[in-house]
Order: structure tokens, then C-alpha cells, then sequence
């Protein structure tokens, strides 16, 4: 059976997508779970945040213009196995122009995805190619958003582009929902923009997810030590809020033994 695919996604950017992807691999993982992540991000922080030396290795641009195979560029890191990515897929808009491109990580995933359980793709702060790629692929998103003003309006202008997808291209894609992060429930901030986050999800025929990830100073650290925040501060609120949100999304508990098939 495939991969189910999942693409983290919110036009904005500093809303903690690349936080989330890693935390979910490492979760997943933890689970017993095969799991790749597949990173869209020019910026390549999801590989560089799970310790990959993203400069001196084949990425994710090698497939799309045809330099080499998808299961080539896979490493392999203590949390998962990694399509990673550098600056140099920041030319895809201008490089990626013939009929189909909006299909290159669809094909490429195609040769790779029996062989995981869950594949967890960070896409880009912009609604381009790279992201109409990854919900072209995807079967599910997954929008996280800061509790700010910004951070919502992101998340509102991400609607035109689903619909799209959906129209054209990928008629199965779904919303998983939308995760509040960063999130402080004593602020007044934050328990008005989760009313406004569930008007937008209502729009999006989705939810807000039961688990809002807590605010600590221990996820801003972990990226550089090459590991997520679940591996990092295993004890941290965030970790135990991935926790939470794994078994929201899997609908397995949390409190599964690990290595656990059932995931």
C-alpha cells in the first residue's frame, strides 16, 4: 500500500512549518512508522534542522530536471529518510515551464512511495509551483499558523489555490486541518484568533485541530543541533503536544508501544 502523502502548508512564512514536518517525522518514526520527508523549501531548512549537509548533496532539483532518480537522492537521517533541497530550486519557476510541471513531485514520489508509510512534504512561504506541486501530490494538508494577524490572512488566501488543485489536478485533496502554533491560551491574542481560525476552517470545510502546540524557547533551539524538537527536549511541552497531535492525525493513541504497525 502507498504512502499516505501530507504536505505542511501556509503561505506565510515564520508560522513554524518546517518545526511541524520534523516533528511529525520524528513522531511517525517513533512510531514504528517508515517515513520520508520531502523538502520544497529553497531554503532547505527542513534538511539542514535534521543535521544534513544540504550544499554538498544530490536534491530534490537533481529529479526535477532530470539529473537523477528519486531514490538516489534519499538520506538517511536518525529521524527519517529525506528528499532534501538547497537554494538552487529557487530557479523552478522560471526553470520548470513546460505542460506537466505541475506533476514533477507527483512522478517522482510515485517511484519511491511504497516503500514508506508516511510521507511529510514542507513546502515553500509562497503559493508557486513548488507548493501547487506538493498539493498536486498530497493527499492531505496540513496549515499551521502563528496566533497573529498575518498569519491568518495566509491562511485565507490559501483557499483559492486548493480549489484549483482540486479542479485541475487533484480532486481527492482534503484539508486535514489547521494547527494553532506557537499557541498561549492565557493571551487574549491567541483565543481570538482561534475563533477566526475556526470561521477560516469552516470555509475550508476542515477543522481546527484538537492540539494547539505550546510556545517554548526549546523549539527555536533544536534546529541546530540537527534533530526535531520531539528528539531535542523529548520532555518539552511542544513534544508532547506532536505527540498529541500524531495521535489526532493517526487516530492511534499516543500511549501505542512503539514500533507499533498500526500507525
Amino acid at each position: 500500500m502507498p504512502a499516505t502523502i501530507t504536505a505542511i502548508t501556509n503561505q506565510k512564512g515564520g508560522v513554524g512549518k518546517t518545526t511541524v514536518a520534523a516533528a511529525l517525522l520524528s513522531c511517525l518514526h517513533q512510531r514504528g512508522a517508515r517515513v520520508l520527508g520531502v523538502d520544497l523549501d529553497p531554503q532547505g531548512s527542513l534538511g539542514f534542522s535534521l543535521g544534513l549537509d544540504i550544499e554538498h548533496c544530490q536534491t530534490i532539483y537533481d529529479v526535477f530536471r532530470g539529473a537523477a532518480e528519486p531514490q538516489d537522492i534519499i538520506a538517511h537521517t536518525e529521524t527519517c529518510d529525506l528528499m532534501p533541497s538547497n537554494i538552487l530550486l529557487s530557479a523552478a519557476e522560471l526553470e520548470f515551464n513546460k505542460p506537466g510541471r505541475e506533476f514533477l513531485l507527483k512522478t517522482a514520489l510515485s517511484k519511491v512511495q511504497e516503500g514508506y508509510d508516511y510521507i511529510i512534504i514542507d513546502t515553500p512561504p509562497a503559493l508557486n509551483i513548488l507548493t501547487v506541486n506538493a498539493y498536486v501530490a498530497a493527499d492531505s494538508l496540513i496549515i499551521p499558523m502563528a496566533p497573529e494577524v498575518l498569519s491568518l490572512l495566509g491562511v485565507s488566501q490559501i483557499k483559492e489555490t486548493i480549489l484549483s488543485v482540486r479542479n485541475y489536478y487533484n480532486s481527492r485533496l482534503k484539508v486535514l486541518g489547521i494547527l494553532l502554533n506557537r499557541f498561549n491560551a492565557r493571551l487574549n491574542l491567541s483565543r481570538e484568533m482561534l475563533e477566526l481560525a475556526e470561521q477560516i476552517a469552516a470555509q475550508l470545510d476542515t477543522k481546527v485541530f484538537e492540539t494547539k502546540i505550546r510556545t517554548s524557547v526549546s523549539a527555536a533551539e533544536a534546529p541546530a543541533h540537527g534533530i526535531s524538537v520531539v528528539d531535542y527536549a523529548p520532555r518539552s511541552k511542544p513534544a508532547s503536544d506532536f505527540a498529541a497531535l500524531c495521535a489526532e492525525i493517526t487516530g492511534v493513541p499516543s500511549a501505542s508501544p512503539q514500533g507499533s504497525k498500526g500507525v
